[in-house]
């Protein structure tokens, strides 16, 4: 291997090996170990733990950012609201699916109040959560969509879909089965529609109890 196909690959095993025993549950030579080295080699490649937590990091980002791009070349520039969210959903669902290593990773990281869960969220969750802000913004600005915070309105959305992705991660064998198109069609309902019987406000009812 060259060294940065070592590097590449001792990234890799680390992934793996923190998102299935924690990073307290790790030590560096199970992690040299893991990726094949020595644990001098490891240090030759990671001076530090950082190092190597920040390699990580911005591999994820990397690999989340490709698939992403992928993802977005299904998205019509003149899309729908409906159109946008049923697209933002389907993403969410599929980053929670197509790598559960990594999420198995950030969750660790966050419970063991590492700092690899606080240099992820910095340098991709509250990207991604401005990016669709912004999609909001200009939704709210040319009257489409409620006049409310589009933050919040960005949060409420990623995080009621992430919920499924989550649940699914951690509890497969109590939620089959997985979530789908479908409820993100739900989903992106409740979001733009709420849950008022809208007959009811039609009818001049709205909060009868």
């Amino acid at each position: 291997m060259t060294g940065a196909q070592r590097r590449s690959a001792i990234v890799q095993a680390a992934i793996r090996r923190f998102a299935m025993h924690g990073f307290r549950g790790t030590t560096t030579r199970e992690l040299a170990a893991a990726a094949g080295v020595s644990e001098p080699v490891l240090y030759q490649h990671f001076a530090t733990k950082r190092d190597l937590y920040t390699a990580i990091v911005d591999q994820l980002i990397a690999q989340a950012h490709e698939r992403f791009d992928e993802r977005a070349k299904q998205l019509e520039p003149d899309a729908t609201d409906r159109q946008f969210l049923q697209w933002l959903g389907e993403s969410i669902l599929a980053y929670h699916s197509e790598d559960p290593d990594r999420v198995r990773l950030l969750v660790f990281s966050a419970l063991e109040g590492h700092e690899l869960a606080d240099l992820w969220y910095e340098k991709a969750t509250l990207d991604f959560i401005r990016w669709v802000e912004k999609h909001l913004e200009k939704r709210v600005a040319a009257g489409a969509i409620v006049a409310e915070s589009p933050e919040l309105l960005a949060r409420a959305f990623i995080f009621m879909v992430s919920h499924f992705g989550f649940v699914r991660l951690l509890f497969p064998k109590q939620c089959a089965p997985a979530p789908d198109a479908r409820l993100v069609e739900k989903l992106v309902d409740i979001f733009l529609y709420g849950i008022a019987n809208q007959s009811r406000i039609s009818d001049g009812r709205h909060g009868e109890s």
